[in-house]
């Protein structure tokens, strides 16, 4: 089956709770019955972008971006390491096809990411001097945040700034110069960008601990006269395992605080680990019982996935007045991170549409929500 079709037929049973439901006769266009289409009146709908789909290496990915999405996130190409691998010398040439390709479709760009503690450039872990630190991260976003300024509609000025326990990461940032880089942070992005969204993002933040850390940091924002726009809950979650009551009480504890909230990372991991989060720095050791469905995923966990993902969507759909943009981290299940983190080379399965680039039940189920 092939997207270039304008009607495709994907026919299979799905079992809903107790009852079957016949979806021989379910029709998908690719024109205007996409997941952007059908939660148009409800929030965004975002992928994250690797470099070839950009560079429109993969036919099938161009088309199922366009068809599905109206949001964009590069996974990698706007990160420190990547624009600014020495000091002042600056590389934005896969930024800039990056940002070109969503101009030219027409789709709402977010800059991922300009303060991170992972993927710096060597220098910047090197530095030991505060005055240094200060210069690197107003030239940084200063240049970078600047030269997308009426292109990229909202940034994750500070990405992941939190331990588990909702205290500061002790990063070379706050080594240096204390928690307050993140207030001066958002005021450099905020005259770098003054008509660009200003976001802070972090995994696990639905968890209450670190929930309240996210919490300090926007009052702290807040406080300091620091624009901050909306909070991203990255939603690095487990089939079988969502905290759909943590993510609520999150939603609405965040949206209190006078912030639009987002979902920014969603993907839905499948396979064994013995740890939660998105923490890069994690590794486990590869073996048959860390890989367990190199070939095929179970029929049975993918009703589970579709389950979780159906779940997960009218919780959203709950809290549409409060939620802006909903992202997932991948196009199909073959460009997935999680394929090679934490276990190097496992085959997963946490997003919509399979290797093939063909939807899951999982998305049937998210269409149907809304009918």
């Amino acid at each position: 089956m092939n997207l270039k079709i304008v009607h495709i037929v994907f026919p299979f049973l799905w079992i809903i709770g107790a009852g079957v439901v016949n979806c021989s006769a379910q029709k998908l266009s690719v024109k205007g019955n996409g997941l952007k289409d059908i939660y148009k009146s409800d929030f965004l709908i975002g992928t994250a972008l690797n470099s070839d789909q950009f560079q429109g290496k993969n036919a099938l990915a161009d088309r199922l971006i366009k068809a599905q999405f109206n949001s964009i996130t590069p996974e990698n190409v706007l990160k420190a390491e990547i624009v600014q691998p020495a000091w002042g010398r600056f590389d934005f040439s896969l930024s800039d096809r990056f940002v070109d390709y969503g101009v030219r479709n027409k789709l709402f760009i977010i800059g991922h990411t300009l303060i991170w503690h992972s993927q710096l450039p060597p220098f910047v872990e090197a530095i030991t001097s505060k005055d240094s630190l200060r210069q690197f991260m107003s030239q940084h976003i200063a240049k970078v945040a600047g030269r997308y300024t009426g292109k990229i509609k909202g940034w994750d000025v500070v990405n992941e700034a939190l331990n588990e326990d909702g205290t500061y990461r002790n990063s070379v940032f706050l080594k240096l110069l204390g928690k307050d880089y993140i207030t001066d942070a958002f005021k450099q992005a905020a005259v770098a960008a003054p008509h660009t969204e200003l976001y802070y993002n972090d995994y696990n933040i639905e968890q209450p601990r670190k929930r309240e850390g996210a919490i300090a940091i926007i009052k702290q924002l807040q406080a300091a006269d620091a624009r901050i726009d909306a909070v991203g809950i990255q939603g690095h979650w487990h089939v079988g395992k969502v905290p759909y009551r943590d993510i609520e009480e999150s939603i609405v504890a965040f949206a209190a605080l006078g912030v639009k909230v987002m979902i920014t990372e969603l993907d839905l991991e499948v396979l064994p680990r013995n740890f939660s989060g998105a923490d890069v720095s994690q590794r486990m050791v590869n073996s048959p019982e860390m890989n367990p469905f190199p070939k095929k995923l179970p029929d049975s966990l993918q009703r589970k996935l579709a389950i979780d993902y159906e779940q997960l969507f009218n919780l959203f759909l709950k809290h549409k007045d409060k939620i802006s943009r909903v992202t997932f981290w991948g196009v199909a299940d073959g460009d997935s991170w999680l394929n090679d983190w934490p276990v190097k080379g496992r085959t997963n399965y946490p997003l919509l549409f399979d290797r093939n680039y063909k939807p899951k039940e999982a998305f049937y189920r998210l269409l149907n929500i809304k009918r």
